[in-house]
């Protein structure tokens, strides 16, 4: 990527590896932890480890609470709308009102549609349909 090489440059400027060494020495995990424990984020509130898929939670979670779409949460996430309503908003459910995270809304800017309206049972066109469709 063109956007890479100036940073990768910078990089090699900065440690003059040799052409064995690795780019990246450290695994994202090593990576990971450093950064939390600098930060002093290693354990949450209850003393839980904090792990990569604490911060898919903490996504989760805060997208609940910003009154985000369910149901696109859960296709960001590839998880189902009963497990977000299970677990995560279980969660938060002191936090946000229960009828908010199951609400469906329509995008940004898109008025909803209307109902499309029903046809008689049968399959057959109502006699009104036929005066109105020129038949």
């Amino acid at each position: 990527m063109p956007g890479a090489v100036f940073p990768f440059n910078r990089v090699l400027k900065r440690r003059k590896p040799a052409p064995t060494d690795l780019v990246f020495p450290n695994t994202y995990h090593d990576l990971f932890k450093r950064i939390l424990e600098e930060q002093n984020l290693r354990a949450d509130r209850e003393g839980q480890r904090r792990s990569f898929y604490s911060l898919r939670h903490t996504y989760i979670c805060l997208r609940l609470m910003e009154g985000a779409d369910v149901y696109q949460i859960a296709k960001n996430c590839r998880t189902s709308v009963k497990m977000i309503e299970d677990f995560y908003a279980s969660h938060i459910k002191n936090m946000v009102d229960a009828s908010v995270i199951n609400v469906r809304r329509s995008r940004a800017g898109r008025r909803p549609r209307p109902p499309a309206k029903a046809r008689p049972r049968g399959g057959k066109k109502s006699n009104e349909h036929r005066r109105n469709s020129g038949r």
